[in-house]
């Protein structure tokens, strides 16, 4: 079927938990496309046991619906920040976009910036306001909100209960009125489609989902990936029921999937191009651009033994991810491991899980830490996500941290609590702006270092939990940053060694100092614990000798007879404070590394 007019190509937006996976049950549930047998839980679309568990979307979801003589492509899209490129994607492969609004919570911060990004791709909006059966469902003030912070008219909006099914219907009925068929780009015999995700099956190989924007896609095609230069020989077309169909070919306007035969989702990444013409030079479709990690943390196995079942997990686990990085390293303390890159902390969570429970390990996570750029004396710049390849300070002019635009929607009373931790944080402010009688949303610049601690627990406990919050990569920053290194008994200790702003080194350093001066066991002689910045040394603590009662053996006599046990004891002791090698224990090394 190649009618453009009966196609409509949507996907839903939302912030987590307000109803985006329940709403497409609903319409799964209407179409027909899933019986009432197979809907053997809730959200279907979430497939993995981490988002039936979390109740949040991980992976997006495409499928094909048909309702009222019109094809239905919906792209069931992630809300968290971490996946907003994917999400960027998805937009880019629809003409339209369902926003859904929990009745009693209202606008959140990652609507906002996926109700932006949306516009930003000129689709049609759909206004849903979702849960209106509960008893604390205030319509009348989500109304106002959207009408004053996005414009929207207040009849565009439906009121629904995706559980419940109520008005679910009208919502099909707006999509097939509101919302633009698609159209081909021109009539150039050339074909083009935008590959919107890409994931390894163990049969098939790497299975890219794609938008046929020209042209069409059959089995048996020869075509080329126009950004990564890979050529492909097409084996199998489809689309999505929601588990894949197998079809003779895909159209202009159609989404559905390509099996290229390529063997890892980084040869056809998300955005590419996949191309079939005679132009000597194609124009690839626009907005790709390669995913950077910002959050970088080593993954190591609690048995060194498991090193090589790692290393295989994390191959497996690439194979459907492009933008989990990863490369060897070695710590003194935790043994052989890898550093790995994500695009974020729930990223970097989701991937620890699923490499504990799909593949049985066991796993220490250290403390995550972001990447940073160094511009050499000679000002070459180069990247760094490790303080262990930092080089001597001679090398470089200045280090650049990632900065992150940051917006947070909470109540007016929490704002003056939500100010100072944003100030604590090196945070600037750059904008308020007032929501309705109650609310407020607040933007700032924040270092990315500086967020991806605890900053989201301490803002959820400032606001009693009623902050939401969203953040954007802007760009680097040259700050005064400097290497903190902690010295045990004067020997270096590399996996604790950070980078840190000048003026927070002292009180990380103390605070490093402290804390190990408890976990490290005493030995036969005193032990030193340093924090330095390059020869410089800003915190000391010291752990005391183990002190054998040398004397305890004499029953009277001369004094002298006891000061020269002692004497001895003390020299005894000098030596082996020059000689003793201080073994620090992993459970050291947890305490201090792990989240």
């Amino acid at each position: 079927m190649n009618n453009l007019s009966a196609i409509r190509n949507f996907c839903i937006i939302a912030h987590i938990d307000h109803g985006k996976s329940t709403l497409a049950d609903r319409f799964l549930e209407l179409t027909g496309t899933v019986s009432a047998r197979e809907m053997k839980h809730a959200q279907i679309l979430d497939s993995m046991e981490l988002e039936q568990e979390k109740g949040i979307t991980i992976k997006l979801a495409p499928v094909r619906m048909e309702w009222s003589g019109s094809i239905l492509n919906l792209i069931d899209t992630p809300g968290h920040v971490d996946f907003s490129y994917e999400v960027s994607r998805s937009l880019a492969a629809v003409e339209g976009a369902i926003l859904v609004v929990d009745a009693t919570q209202g606008i959140q911060a990652q609507t906002l910036a996926n109700t932006f990004l949306a516009l930003e791709h000129n689709l049609k909006i759909i206004p849903v306001i979702n849960k209106i059966d509960l008893a604390a469902a205030d319509i009348a003030r989500v109304t106002d909100e959207l009408k004053n912070t996005l414009g929207i008219d207040p009849a565009e909006i439906i009121s629904v209960s995706a559980k419940s099914g109520e008005n679910v219907e009208k919502v099909l009925e707006a999509i097939i009125e509101r919302i633009s068929p698609p159209k081909s780009l021109s009539q150039n015999p050339e074909t083009k489609a935008l590959i919107f995700d890409s994931v390894y099956d163990s049969y098939k190989g790497v299975v890219a989902y794609v938008r046929v924007f020209q042209g069409s896609v059959k089995r048996g095609d020869r075509m080329k990936l126009l950004h990564t230069g890979q050529e492909i020989d097409v084996l199998e077309v489809g689309y999505f029921k929601p588990k894949y169909k197998t079809a003779e070919v895909l159209h202009c306007g159609e989404i559905g999937y390509v099996v290229t035969g390529v063997k890892g989702v980084s040869e056809a990444r998300v955005g590419d191009t996949i191309w079939q013409g005679n132009s000597l030079n194609p124009t690839p479709l626009p907005g790709y651009r390669k995913v950077t990690p910002y959050v970088y943390a080593g993954i190591f196995p609690t048995e060194g033994d498991d090193f090589p079942l790692l290393r295989d997990a994390l191959q497996k686990l690439s194979m459907n991810d492009a933008s989990l990085q990863f490369e060897p390293e070695s710590s003194a303390a935790l043994g052989h491991g890898f550093r790995c890159g994500f695009l974020g902390l729930l990223h970097m969570e989701i991937v620890q899980e699923r490499l504990e429970r799909e593949y049985g390990l066991s796993l220490i996570a250290t403390a995550p830490s972001v990447s940073y750029e160094v511009v050499k004396t000679n000002n070459e710049v180069f990247k760094i996500s490790n303080p262990t390849e930092l080089p001597d300070q001679s090398f470089y002019n200045e280090i650049q941290e990632p900065w992150m635009k940051v917006d947070i929607i909470a109540p007016r009373e929490y704002i003056g609590a939500i100010m100072k931790l944003c100030e604590e944080r090196r945070g600037i402010q750059t904008n308020i702006q007032y929501l309705e009688a109650i609310r407020a949303i607040l933007s700032f610049e924040l270092p990315l270092s500086q967020i991806i601690m605890d900053f989201y627990d301490q803002l959820k406990s400032v606001t009693s939990g009623y902050a939401s919050m969203n953040y954007e990569f802007f760009g680097y920053r040259a700050e005064d940053l400097v290497k903190l290194d902690i010295l045990v008994a004067g020997e270096r200790v590399d996996a604790l060694s950070n980078i840190v702003h000048r003026k927070e080194a002292y009180y990380t350093g103390s605070k490093l100092t402290k804390r190990l001066k408890e976990i490290i066991p005493k030995a036969n002689f005193e032990i030193t614990l340093q924090a330095a910045i390059g020869a410089k040394i800003i915190a000391r603590e010291t752990i005391p000798a183990l002190r054998k009662n040398v004397t305890a053996k004499l029953y009277g006599g001369d004094r002298t007879r006891k000061d020269k046990l002692l004497k001895k004891q003390k020299e005894g002791k000098k030596r082996m404070k020059k000689m003793g090698q201080v073994e620090i224990p992993q459970d050291a090394f947890l305490a201090l590394l792990k989240r």
